[in-house]
């Protein structure tokens, strides 16, 4: 998905499609290269899923005992999405900075602690930020939609609210905010190849700028860039996420319904 959101990439990083993507990486770079940054991502996402999903929860019990005393509240649920969304991004946005540029082609990178190091020396701690503010316009909504569908779903379809492991979660809108994410990656990677050819000298700042550069580029089309591979990326990996919570979540209180 980095690969084919690049704007002016490389042209032995020209990619037509995910599958050829994929092919072209593991037989020009190695059958571990699609996987380069893996490390940064897992690292990252513990405590961020964990922040995630313990404010998910806390805010939307007391919330919903607010507005709708002690009923399911769809007001609540997208304010407490809305909510985990910021700390969630705050603990994974550095993460994808590093594992975006990790991701490039001719990455200099060796690894993950020599990225941090090059970029907090030659860019400083703002870089792991610069994209911050785009994330959260294309999260924040994503995951208020997001977790207001599940529960109105699991209101229809699972009142009770018993474990069923073969219930799994709706993907979100992932098509529809592709060209946020691709904003995203231009301003956590900085193509110099990109920037220079519409002469930028310097770092790209800002959600606007970004917009208007990706325009500049490669116009409409270019918004989307990578489309495929982020909805390929997205159904598998929410249906997952909330089924993997759902257990542990079931199996955390199991004993607690048991007595019940």
């Amino acid at each position: 998905q980095t690969r084919m959101q690049s704007l002016q990439p490389d042209p032995k990083a020209q990619y037509r499609s995910v599958y050829e993507a994929l092919k072209k990486i593991v037989l020009t770079e190695g059958f571990w290269r699609p996987l380069r940054g893996i490390n940064v991502t897992m690292l990252g996402a513990g405590p961020a899923h964990a922040m995630y999903f313990a404010c998910y929860e806390k805010m939307k019990k007391s919330l919903s005992d607010i507005i709708q005393h002690g009923g399911n509240s769809h007001l609540a649920n997208g304010v407490a999405g809305s909510v985990a969304t910021l700390l969630h991004d705050a603990v994974m946005n550095p993460a994808e900075v590093v594992k975006q540029r990790m991701q490039m082609f001719n990455s200099p990178y060796k690894s993950v602690l020599a990225c941090v190091r090059t970029v907090q020396k030659t860019e400083g701690f703002g870089a792991f930020y610069r994209s911050y503010t785009t994330q959260l316009t294309m999260n924040v909504p994503f995951q208020a939609i997001h977790f207001i569908t599940y529960e109105f779903m699991q209101e229809q379809l699972n009142p009770p609210r018993d474990y069923n492991p073969r219930r799994g979660g709706a993907a979100g809108p992932a098509a529809a905010t592709t060209p946020l994410d691709v904003c995203k990656t231009l301003l956590n990677t900085q193509e110099n190849m990109a920037l220079s050819s519409v002469n930028i000298s310097g770092h790209l700042s800002g959600m606007v700028n970004a917009f208007k550069t990706v325009y500049q580029l490669g116009g409409v089309s270019g918004y989307f860039r990578g489309v495929q591979a982020r909805v390929i990326y997205q159904m598998p990996s929410t249906a997952i996420a909330w089924s993997v919570y759902e257990f542990f979540k079931y199996f955390l209180t199991k004993h607690k319904l048991e007595k019940r």
